[in-house]
């Protein structure tokens, strides 16, 4: 089994965030918003050889999706960021867009789970066009998603899901299932993002109550259903997800 931790720590360079991240006994982190890794590492922990920001010009963004390797237990292969193509070399992940998402190979050492790809993502929010003369405040994310859907297909060859071991964590800024009595939240185009993660074979397999943390307070749209499904706004929490 390799466990698993996601946390978006919203940019946080703080001591106490990192020595947290190495105690959690979890072998790879997915993590989003990264700004900078500490100088000095654990000696079990490893990170991303390449920096951050590439293929990307680093003055457009300074937060970014990153890949941890915690413990000894698995071995980490990360796949180096460039811009995407029509055939990528063995040791590349394309990204259509800035900070959204970075991929490495996970390889556990005893052999007892087969080696998956593991993908960290991150839906930027992004404003409609000047010429819309759009009143949203903050914009929309599925665009977003529906980009890192676009990239992480590269590691889906065959219409068998079976054929593929992919585990995709992150930080969308979007609730599964979408909200009908909040149109900000833009119902329609949310469950787009989660339709097409179900034709690529994607399973969403938490966390949702009450097999993980009820939502709170809880949207009034999920409120009259019998799952309550958790929110899937960033809460600045970590969370832990094992793999077999």
């Amino acid at each position: 089994m390799v466990k698993l931790v996601c946390w978006n720590i919203a940019g946080q360079t703080r001591k106490e965030v990192w020595n947290e991240l190495w105690t959690m006994n979890a072998d790879v982190a997915l993590l989003q918003e990264v700004k900078r890794f500490p100088s000095k590492l654990p000696e079990s922990v490893s990170i991303d050889p390449y920096p951050l920001h590439e293929p990307w010009n680093k003055e457009l963004l300074d937060r970014w999706p990153a890949i941890v390797k915690l413990t000894d237990r698995v071995k980490v292969e990360w796949f180096k960021r460039v811009f995407p193509i029509s055939e990528l070399g063995i040791d590349e992940f394309g990204g259509s867009g800035i900070g959204l998402a970075t991929a490495a190979k996970v390889i556990c050492v005893d052999k007892k789970v087969n080696p998956f790809i593991a993908l960290s993502m991150y839906a930027r929010w992004i404003r409609p066009h000047k010429t819309t003369k759009s009143k949203w405040r903050v914009g929309y994310t599925d665009g977003s998603a529906h980009r890192i859907l676009s990239d992480l297909s590269t590691f889906i060859g065959d219409q068998d899901p079976s054929t593929h071991r992919i585990l995709a964590a992150g930080d969308l800024n979007i609730c599964f299932d979408g909200l009908d009595d909040n149109p900000n939240d833009l119902p329609e185009r949310t469950r787009s993002v989660f339709e097409r993660f179900n034709v690529l074979g994607l399973e969403l397999v938490g966390p949702r109550y009450p097999h993980g943390r009820k939502a709170n307070p809880t949207p009034k749209s999920f409120q009259q259903t019998q799952k309550m499904y958790l929110h899937l706004r960033c809460t600045r929490n970590p969370r832990m997800r094992n793999f077999n």
